[in-house]
C-alpha cells in the first residue's frame, strides 16, 4: 500500500477547496482503514466550501471534507471485531464516544462528545479514510456505490419520517433539498395518503413528483398555508415535516398542521426567529419531534429493509455522478441558484 493519497481539503480559511497529497491515515486498535469508492456532497460540505459564518466558527483548516461515503476495508485494527478486510461498508457520520450519559442510556446519536466526520475530524473526500467501528455498517453487495454513499442523508429522512406512524395520514413536507426529497419517497413507501411537497426550485419539485408527492407547491408562487387549509377543508394535515429550517417554512408548517397533529423538526434555522409558541404549538396540542442524525442503528436497519424491498427507489434524487477530479463542478452544482441538481456523488479514483 502506498504511503500517500489524494484528498480534497480546506487548506486555509476562506472559500474553495484543493486536491492535495497527504499521508494515508494510521488506524487505532478499534478502527479500520477504508478505500473510498464513492462520496457524496452534502449541504454541510457546501457551507464549508463557501466558508459561511457557521463554517468559519466550526472548521479548523487544514481539514479534509466529506462524511457521506461507501468503500472497502483494506486494514483492520488489532481489537476490531465483526469486520474484516474486503467488507463493503458505509459509516454513520456521527461518531459517539460510547461512555457519556446519552451513549449509556441508548441515545448515542446525541452523544455529549459527538464527533462528525469531515467537520470535527478528517472526512471522506479522500482515497483512504480511518474510522471507528462504533459507526460502521456493512452494505449488501447488490447496493450500487451511488446509493450506498448517500445512506447517511437518506437515514435522516428515514428517522424523521418514521419517528411517527405515517401510515394512513396526510403529510406536508417543507424543504425539497435531497433529504426532503428522500423523505417524500419514505413517506410514500410507508403508507402516507396525501403528500404535499413544498419548495421553491421547480427542478426539485419535479423530482418530488417522481418520488411520490401528490401535490407540489411552489412557495414563491402560492400561499402555502392557505392552499393546504383549503385542500383539507380547513382541518390541516396530520403531520408536518420541516426539512428546510427557514423561518417562513416553519411558521407555514405550524399553521398548516391540524390541531392534535405532529410536527417533525429537522431543518436548522441560520438565526433565531419569532414564532407563535402559544397558538402554534401549545393551544394546538401538537406533538413536536426534534430530529438529529439517525438512530444508531435502528434507522440503518429500517433503511436497508426499505431499499431491499424495492418500495423505496431513490434514483431520481441522485442526479449527478462525477469523477472526483471534477469536484469543483460538483460544488458549483450544489451552490448554484436556482437549484438544478439533487444529490451529487463523486466517484473516487485510485489514480487521480
Amino acid at each position: 500500500m502506498p504511503e500517500k493519497m489524494k484528498a480534497i481539503r480546506k487548506v486555509e480559511a476562506g472559500p474553495g477547496a484543493e486536491m492535495v497529497e497527504v499521508d494515508i491515515p494510521l488506524i487505532g486498535e478499534e478502527e479500520v482503514l477504508i478505500r473510498v469508492k464513492a462520496t457524496s456532497i452534502c449541504g454541510t460540505d457546501a457551507h464549508i466550501y463557501e466558508w459561511t459564518d457557521w463554517a468559519a466558527g466550526r472548521i479548523h483548516p487544514p481539514q479534509t471534507y466529506g462524511h457521506e461515503f461507501c468503500g472497502q476495508i483494506v486494514e483492520v485494527g488489532r481489537r476490531v471485531k465483526g469486520f474484516q478486510v474486503g467488507d463493503y461498508v458505509s459509516c454513520d457520520s456521527h461518531i459517539p464516544c460510547g461512555h457519556c450519559y446519552q451513549c449509556r442510556v441508548g441515545q448515542p446519536h446525541i452523544c455529549a462528545n459527538l464527533q462528525i466526520l469531515g467537520v470535527d475530524r478528517d472526512g471522506s473526500f479522500a482515497q483512504y479514510l480511518a474510522v471507528s467501528t462504533r459507526s460502521l455498517v456493512k452494505n449488501p453487495a447488490e447496493i450500487p456505490p451511488e446509493v450506498a454513499s448517500v445512506q447517511d442523508p437518506l437515514g435522516n429522512a428515514v428517522y424523521a419520517t418514521l419517528v411517527t406512524n405515517v401510515a394512513g395520514k396526510t403529510m406536508a413536507i417543507f424543504g425539497m433539498g435531497p433529504t426532503g426529497l428522500f423523505a417524500v419517497g419514505v413517506a410514500r413507501a410507508t403508507g402516507a395518503t396525501t403528500i404535499y411537497a413544498i419548495g421553491h426550485h421547480p427542478y426539485r419539485l419535479d423530482i418530488a413528483r417522481q418520488m411520490g408527492a401528490d401535490v407540489c407547491l411552489n412557495s414563491q408562487e402560492v400561499d402555502v398555508r392557505q392552499a393546504i387549509l383549503n385542500a383539507t377543508r380547513g382541518l390541516g394535515v396530520d403531520v408536518v415535516m420541516d426539512m428546510a429550517g427557514s423561518p417562513p417554512a416553519i411558521n407555514d408548517g405550524l399553521a398548516a398542521v391540524r390541531k392534535g397533529g405532529e410536527f417533525v423538526a429537522f431543518g436548522i434555522p441560520s438565526r433565531p426567529f419569532k414564532l407563535d409558541y402559544a397558538d402554534g404549538i401549545v393551544f394546538k396540542g401538537l406533538t413536536l419531534y426534534g430530529i438529529n442524525g439517525r438512530m444508531l442503528f435502528e434507522t440503518w436497519y429500517q433503511m436497508g429493509r426499505l431499499l431491499a424491498s424495492g418500495r423505496l427507489d431513490i434514483s431520481p434524487v441522485i442526479t449527478h455522478k462525477l469523477p472526483w477530479g471534477e469536484y469543483e463542478e460538483g460544488f458549483r452544482l450544489m451552490t448554484a441558484r436556482p437549484k438544478r441538481c439533487g444529490k451529487v456523488v463523486l466517484f473516487v479514483s485510485e489514480q487521480d
